[in-house]
């Protein structure tokens, strides 16, 4: 069984406590938890933080939050629209001059993935085929790690493939939509994403741990480490992969947080202490085929509705699920080995449904939670 350090500010919870070391078990070098709920907060961290060293994941340290990225562009593009800066069933195109975006792509399809827009980090067919985007597999990924993309060149990249589906016509997730989101955003505030983030958001809610890189490599300290295994010339190899340029994502999935700059940041968003409650509604109302709303998803579970959006990235992940009332939050982040099949899938699909079930209440003899089952990088 793996080492957890405790520090939650109530009575130790044994229930959490074994979720995260089953975790641990299942495959990932290391978590960090934290719950806010009725019995207070609980913040714990099990496994390691680095291969090869004793020591649990630090329990306020930093990590890629993959594409729980996509609720902060959302949120971000809500607040623009509550400013009365934006519509979101205007053309996305009226903000993006110069990609020849088909004018029956409204905002509000970006943010809910209903564009048909071919995703830049690659498409699995329904025949299980997989059709490459942007290098971020194997070999050639590592060695281009540090490579950086610009946005405009990821948008122009899916732009270039076909539709999957008329505009409207379907749900497919793409990383692509949220960059061209980003981009509207930019258009619309006139300056950098991130300054804008940090305008409508962190600013707002006091969030000094979260960070959207562009093309930085670094993530802040204190962190945990994230890996990648590939083969090359016949040899396994595994390489760190914590410092890499997260451009090629982009506002898909690029930005660094903390278990309690996510906590802070859903429980407001649930809580109506950032949207308006018209735009909140909005965002919380799923469309039928995978229960996306505006940049989260909406979960059944035995007690009610959870709302949540997790994400990965190579090497690391993140939880973030809360209630409708902001009132109960699970957030977390993990760090492990990658390799070029996702082999760690199904052990995440395990973690989230493991957490969900003891936090928002699938006891014995009861419905346990759904979550969302793909990495949703």
């Amino acid at each position: 069984m793996s080492t957890t350090h405790h520090c939650g500010h109530g009575p130790d919870r044994p229930g959490l406590r074994r979720a995260i070391e089953e975790i641990v078990g299942s495959g990932f070098l290391g978590v960090q938890v934290r719950v806010n709920d009725a019995h207070g907060e609980w913040v714990a961290g099990a496994g390691a933080g680095e291969l090869g060293r004793d020591g649990v994941p630090p329990v306020d340290g930093h990590f890629r939050i993959g594409s729980a990225t996509k609720s902060f562009v959302a949120t971000s593009v809500l607040l623009l629209a509550a400013e009365g800066r934006l519509a979101l069933d205007e053309p996305a195109g009226d903000h993006l001059p110069g990609f020849g975006l088909d004018r029956r792509i409204t905002v509000r399809m970006l943010l809910q993935h209903t564009s048909g827009i071919f995703n830049h980090t690659g498409e699995l067919e329904e025949d299980g085929t997989f059709v490459p985007g942007v290098p971020w597999r194997g070999k050639e990924w590592v060695d281009g790690r540090f490579r950086t993309y610009r946005p405009e060149e990821l948008a122009r990249l899916s732009l270039s493939r076909p539709a999957r589906f008329a505009p409207g016509a379907g749900w497919s997730y793409a990383n692509t939509n949220y960059v061209l989101a980003r981009l509207v955003v930019e258009q619309v505030a006139g300056r950098p994403f991130a300054e804008e983030l940090r305008r409508l958001v962190l600013e707002p809610l006091g969030l000094t741990g979260t960070v959207a890189p562009g093309a930085s490599p670094e993530v802040p300290g204190p962190h945990a480490h994230g890996y990648y295994r590939y083969e090359d010339a016949g040899r396994q190899r595994t390489v760190d992969v914590t410092r890499h340029d997260p451009s090629w994502v982009s506002a898909g999935g690029d930005m660094i947080s903390t278990t309690r700059d996510l906590h802070t940041y859903f429980s407001a968003l649930m809580g109506g202490r950032l949207l308006p409650p018209g735009l909140l509604a909005e965002m919380r109302t799923p469309e039928a085929t995978a229960g996306y709303g505006l940049g989260l998803f909406a979960q059944s579970t035995d007690t009610g509705t959870v709302f949540h959006h997790n994400g990965a990235t190579i090497g690391s992940a993140a939880l973030m699920y809360g209630s409708p009332d902001g009132g109960t939050t699970l957030t977390a982040g993990l760090n492990y080995a990658d390799d070029p099949d996702v082999s760690i899938a199904a052990a995440f699909h395990s973690a989230q449904r493991r957490l969900v079930d003891e936090v928002f209440g699938a006891g014995p003899g009861r419905t346990a939670a759904r979550p969302h089952g793909r990495l949703e990088r």
